[in-house]
């Protein structure tokens, strides 16, 4: 599943220059035993299997030590700040905080991440008190796995990297960055079975493109997602866009 996700498209490009890295480890190389066994029937008679925590812990232990050790080269920036001694740990699971794009945008400054994947009925309660840092949650619902969790972080995240979006602006509308949707995107012809594109986007004058393009973010989001308005309230300057043109207040 990783590597096809790490073989193609901007990740793959971000790995090749160097500017992202995405390693995978297995957790049965950390597991004890002949049989490498990562799981066990939980306490309390309940349905499924579960993580056994001896493997998560001396997996993300391997990783920080390696880490640890990286960090002393002259050559590599470390992640080890003063605040904390250890890199952030971050637990896939249904119970965490809600995947969104500012926290895409924060994992993005963290030199490096772990992330653990979930799976089976859940992972063993010890993980998530004594060993990550953190719980993230893509969504209100129950994957089968938490690797493909993990892509998703991953590739949201990465786009906040430095020089892995081409046009690193871009990111910046993106919907929910700001709290709120997307503008509406045309490209040529400017007329389709007659759907025409508004005039104002090729009438060469910026700002105005700049006012129609924000208060269309704004109607759209508004119209699709108004609880993204009502968690952070509107802003003086998108008050001033929302307000009708002269205009329209005549007609009203």
């Amino acid at each position: 599943m990783f590597e096809g996700f790490r073989s193609g498209g901007i990740v793959n490009r971000a790995v090749a220059k160097g500017l992202v890295e995405v390693a995978v480890h297995d957790l049965r190389d950390f597991a004890a035993g002949r049989h490498r066994q990562v799981d066990d029937r939980p306490y309390g008679g309940d349905e499924g299997m579960v993580f056994k925590p001896e493997p998560v812990f001396a997996a993300v232990e391997s990783v920080r030590a390696s880490a640890a050790a990286s960090a002393t080269s002259a050559t590599t920036r470390s992640f080890l700040t003063t605040e904390s001694t250890e890199l952030p740990v971050v637990l896939l699971s249904p119970q965490g905080r809600v995947f969104d794009g500012r926290v895409a945008e924060e994992l993005a400054r963290h030199p490096q991440v772990i992330l653990i994947c979930g799976r089976y009925e859940g992972v063993d309660e010890r993980v998530a008190e004594a060993l990550a840092t953190d719980e993230i949650s893509v969504g209100d619902y129950v994957l089968t796995g938490g690797e493909l969790a993990a892509l998703v972080v991953i590739d949201a995240a990465a786009r906040f990297v430095p020089g892995v979006v081409g046009k690193e602006e871009s990111v910046r509308h993106d919907s929910f960055v700001e709290g709120r949707l997307d503008f509406p995107h045309y490209t040529r012809p400017r007329e389709f079975r007659g759907m025409k594109v508004p005039p104002v986007l090729f009438s060469g004058d910026h700002a105005k493109i700049d006012a129609w393009r924000r208060r269309k973010a704004m109607e759209k989001t508004l119209e699709r997602r108004p609880d993204l308005i009502a968690a952070r309230g509107l802003t003086p300057e998108e008050r001033t866009i929302m307000e009708p043109a002269p205009k329209e207040r005549k007609k009203r």
